[in-house]
């Protein structure tokens, strides 16, 4: 059985199905058993927990051997660098005792030590917390979503424009969570021993304007980029609904993803291009890519 926290977010569903198709036991972990039924219904089993309940989350890791560990994002609106210091901890000390055999955690590219710098220095924690502990695991790090980009929908539909806090040009690692969700279940089902940090992204770089321009080819109209300054990156966080504490780490990240951005000679690489998946949300069938359809 493989245990997949987060089973129901992005790259945990997309995890699941993978392990799905290929005639494996899967338990999602939900705080909201309703948004797990879909999965159900392809084969999964459900479990609530509450990740901050550590007894609760080292009941359900025992169901498994394997499991998949992301640390969930934290509401935006709150001290986000604090609360996701919370859950890796609670992650780490629900291992103890749990009997599993092997993990793989989900990271991110240019995860790095320190405090207040996003998802950067949360994930560094938790692939530390990770390697101080007996359970062999794997760590894949991720590059940049391409399911950031869905929020842009609604306005490159309305007014052609999408927003980007990068420059036009600025190439980065992207990756769709289906792909991201293939990489786990190849982790899941390695040898326990076969362990390391893996680097995965899409089959090649991106930049805001291929964004723009997958969104035209998708929509049949012109779409644009707008870039927002680096002097008001905190200020549209805030406007977005960040606190300022979190509005503050996220321009901090943003920084340090364009300023050093991590590019890996020999990364994995994912199939699915940013054009089929811009093409694929803007028809309303982002499941379709998720379960192998396209």
């Amino acid at each position: 059985m493989h245990v997949i926290l987060g089973g129901t977010g992005h790259v945990g569903s997309a995890a699941a199905m993978a392990l799905l198709r290929q005639g494996e036991d899967v338990t999602v972990v939900t705080r909201d058993e309703s948004k797990a039924a879909w999965l159900v219904e392809q084969g999964a089993e459900a479990a609530v927990a509450d990740v901050l309940d550590v007894e609760a989350l080292r009941e359900v890791l025992r169901r498994g051997k394997r499991a998949f560990l992301l640390n969930p994002p934290a509401d935006p609106s709150t001290d986000t660098d604090a609360e996701e210091r919370k859950t890796v901890g609670a992650i780490a000390a629900a291992l103890e005792g749990s009997g599993l055999e092997k993990l793989v955690a989900e990271s991110t590219y240019g995860a790095q030590a320190g405090e207040g710098v996003g998802d950067l220095t949360a994930l560094y924690g938790l692939e530390q917390k990770l390697k101080a502990q007996a359970i062999p695991a794997s760590i894949n790090r991720a590059a940049y979503y391409m399911s950031n980009w869905d929020q842009a929908l609604e306005t490159a539909r309305r007014d052609g424009v999408i927003t980007s806090f990068f420059p036009a040009d600025f190439e980065l690692p992207m990756v769709a969570t289906q792909d991201l969700g293939e990489a786990a279940a190849r982790r899941l089902l390695e040898p326990a021993d076969k362990t390391g940090t893996h680097y995965i992204e899409g089959p090649r770089r991106y930049s805001a304007a291929d964004v723009a321009a997958a969104f035209s080819a998708a929509l049949r109209k012109n779409v644009r980029v707008v870039t927002v300054p680096r002097e008001r990156w905190t200020e549209t966080y805030e406007k977005l609904g960040f606190s300022k504490t979190a509005a503050e780490s996220y321009a901090r990240m943003t920084g340090a993803t364009l300023d050093k951005p991590m590019q890996p000679e020999n990364p994995e690489r994912g199939t699915t291009s940013l054009e089929s998946y811009i093409a694929a949300l803007v028809e309303g069938r982002p499941e379709d890519l998720l379960k192998g359809a396209a």
